[in-house]
Parts: structure tokens; C-alpha cells; sequence
């Protein structure tokens, strides 16, 4: 797939941008805060319709503007795509594919597919079970779109159930008819959940290995395994409903004194293990650093091989944060197999074949050129 162009409208420091891509590489130069980052944010949107900066809306809309708007055209085997995403300031958002709105918004999701790397993703190794979580939720809704709506029914009940639950927090007459029917829906789309995130984890592990087994010259053996906060001996639905409502009625009591729901996929985690010790305590930064890598590496060659076209690829000021041996490990392994936008502050981490067959614009203050004296 080529992103062809993209087109911001009051998106974040953008005004009105067009941007019109011509070779698969495009290097975006400028000094920080200047907006090489939010028009990678716009093309994330696109694609997952999150971002992984987490912001709301509003936070995406330039000041004193109610909507900001993101338009791009997409070239696929398929022919070309015509994309809308509308956001507005009171959260209302609208997608457009090939002009015609869609009434849901799963259907916007698949038609871009893009995996983005940025410094923060440092914090997958380093930052709590939440990070690895959002992660692989992000994965998920790019190999299989209608997990964004598995997702969202699961964190409806979740809500509500939570909302029951403080609201009879340390109360004597609660229904437990009423309880269980929250336990049973709970159950249900918390299933749904966590079999396509353990399928999900199954698939992406061994590419995973592979990629950080050539990145670390097969000294240090990397192994990802999902933890449910439910037993998961084996991937069927009514075991894993079974198992769910066995542990909701183990943690019942301490439920109901704190008033929040203890047991789901909002609780799972993520092990990241190298050579069988906890990632998060393991070696130093650039071990970190090559299992985000390999990570990333991973997601897509794995979203290659499921939507059978390879994805974009963000790269956010990552080469700063890489020594030069991985640096060139990413490089070599994108060549020209991956549209590819990278941010950076200076065009030193370029050798000349790179730079030669690149497209390099110039961002500053929410403008983009092609020459560095605007």
C-alpha cells in the first residue's frame, strides 16, 4: 500500500497542509515542536483511529476551531482509496471512505494499515502492564477491525458494572441476581477479548524471536507469553467464561469494598522475558531498545502476511534513541519493502544511498516544504 497524499485541516499546529508523497521514503527535517510528529499522528489516526499519545479530540483541533479534519489518498492492490476522518470539539467524530460517510466507524479500519515507532514505545519494556495492553489492542484492531467493536462492548460493561459496584460499595441489600447479570456480560465480551489477544500473541512471538534473535546475534533468547487475569489452559469460549466467573466470585468480597471490577483483559499483562528474566529489570537501555525493535519488526511482518500488503511504517525521532548497529538493522530491514515516514532533527543518521533515494521536506511551525529556506 503507497499513501499518495494527506491532507490536514485545523489538525493540531496545521492550518491547512497538503502533502503530496513521491518516493517511498520521505524524511521529515525540522527542530522540535514544529509538527513533524502530528502529521505522523494524522496518518496513525487513519489507521487505527487512536492515537498513542492518547489525546482527546479537543487536543487534536487547533484553537478557536470547532473540527479539524484529515483527508488522504491511498493506493492499494485494490485500486485507490479516498479517506475522511472529521473530528469535532464536542467528541463527535465522522469517516468518510470514497465520500460517502460510514456508519461505523469499524468499517474506516483495514483500509490503512500502519505501525508506528516512536521513543515512547520505550515504554512498553519499561512502563506498566497498561502500555503492552494499548499496544497489542492497537495491533489487534489492524489484523481483525472488528475487534475495536469487541473491544468497546467489553469497556461498556466493564463501566457499568463498576458503576454498580460503587454504587453498593459496602451495602447489605445488594441483588445478587442483578450482580450476576453484570457477571455474565462481563464474562462474555471479556472472553471475546482475551482469545484474540492470546491468537494475536500466539502468531506475533515467534517473529518476534526471530527478529531479536538476528538483532542481538542469537545471545539473549526473547520469549513474549500473555498472562490473563483468567486461567487459559486452552482457547475455548466456555472454558474461559467458566474460569471468568469462578475468579469473579473468588474476588467478590474485595470487589465490592473497593467498588471496581478486579478480574478481565483490563487487568492482563504482557511478559516480556529475555533470557528468563523480566525485560523492565533486564540490561541496559539498549537491550530495551532491541526489544522494541524486534517488537516493532514483528508487527509488520505479521500485518504483512494477515492483510497481504505491507504497511506503512512512522518512525518519530527513533534513530536518535538507536546506537548504530541497530540503526542499520532497521534500515536494511526496511529498504524499499515499506513506505516509510521518518522524523528526525538533523539528516546525520543518513548515509547517501538513503538520502539520494528519499524524499526529505522541511517542517516548520506547522508548515511543510521542499527546501529548507522557508
Amino acid at each position: 500500500m503507497y499513501l499518495k497524499t494527506i491532507h490536514l485541516r485545523q489538525f493540531r499546529n496545521y492550518k491547512e497542509q497538503q502533502v503530496d508523497f513521491t518516493a517511498a521514503k520521505t524524511i521529515l527535517v525540522g527542530n522540535n515542536a514544529q509538527g513533524k510528529s502530528n502529521l505522523l499522528e494524522a496518518v496513525e489516526l487513519l489507521a487505527t483511529l487512536r492515537s498513542h499519545r492518547m489525546a482527546r479530540d479537543r487536543d487534536l483541533i487547533q484553537d478557536g476551531e470547532v473540527a479539524s479534519q484529515i483527508n488522504a489518498t491511498l493506493q492499494r492492490q485494490t485500486g485507490v482509496s479516498d479517506l475522511t476522518l472529521t473530528l469535532r470539539r464536542n467528541g463527535r467524530r465522522t469517516v468518510a471512505l470514497n465520500s460517502e460517510n460510514l456508519r461505523r466507524q469499524m468499517d474506516f479500519l483495514g483500509v490503512l494499515n500502519a505501525v508506528q515507532f516512536s521513543s515512547l514505545d520505550l515504554e512498553l519494556v519499561r512502563g506498566g502492564p497498561e502500555n503492552r495492553r494499548n499496544w497489542l489492542d492497537t495491533l489487534l484492531i489492524q489484523l481483525e477491525p472488528i475487534y475495536a467493536h469487541i473491544l468497546q462492548q467489553y469497556n461498556q460493561v466493564l463501566r457499568q458494572r463498576n458503576a454498580f459496584l460503587k454504587q453498593h460499595q459496602d451495602s447489605a441489600n445488594i441483588q445478587d441476581s442483578e450482580l450476576a447479570l453484570w457477571d455474565a456480560q462481563l464474562a462474555t465480551t471479556g472472553t471475546r477479548v482475551i482469545r484474540r489477544r492470546d491468537r494475536a500473541l500466539q502468531r506475533l512471538a515467534p517473529i518476534a524471536q526471530a527478529w531479536h534473535a538476528s538483532i542481538s546475534g542469537s545471545t539473549e533468547i526473547l520469549q513474549i507469553n500473555y498472562v490473563p487475569s483468567v486461567a487459559l489452559d486452552q482457547n475455548h469460549p466456555e472454558q474461559i467464561q467458566q474460569a471468568f466467573l469462578e475468579k469473579i466470585q473468588l474476588r467478590s468480597v474485595a470487589e465490592l469494598r473497593q467498588g471496581t471490577t478486579l478480574v478481565g483483559p483490563h487487568r492482563d499483562e504482557v511478559e516480556l522475558t529475555i533470557n528468563q528474566t523480566p525485560a523492565r529489570q533486564y540490561g541496559s537501555q539498549g537491550q530495551q531498545r532491541t526489544l522494541v525493535l524486534a517488537l516493532k519488526l514483528a508487527e509488520l511482518q505479521l500485518i504483512e502476511e494477515v492483510v497481504g500488503e505491507p504497511p506503512l511504517l512512522l518512525l518519530d525521532d527513533v534513530l536518535a534513541e538507536l546506537d548504530p548497529s541497530r540503526q542499520n538493522q532497521l534500515l536494511d530491514a526496511i529498504q524499499d519493502r515499506f513506505q516509510t515516514l521518518i522524523t528526525t532533527t538533523h539528516l546525520g543518521s543518513f548515509d547517501s544511498q538513503w538520502l539520494n533515494s528519499s524524499q526529505i521536506l522541511f517542517v516548520k511551525a506547522g508548515e511543510i516544504s521542499s527546501t529548507s529556506a522557508f
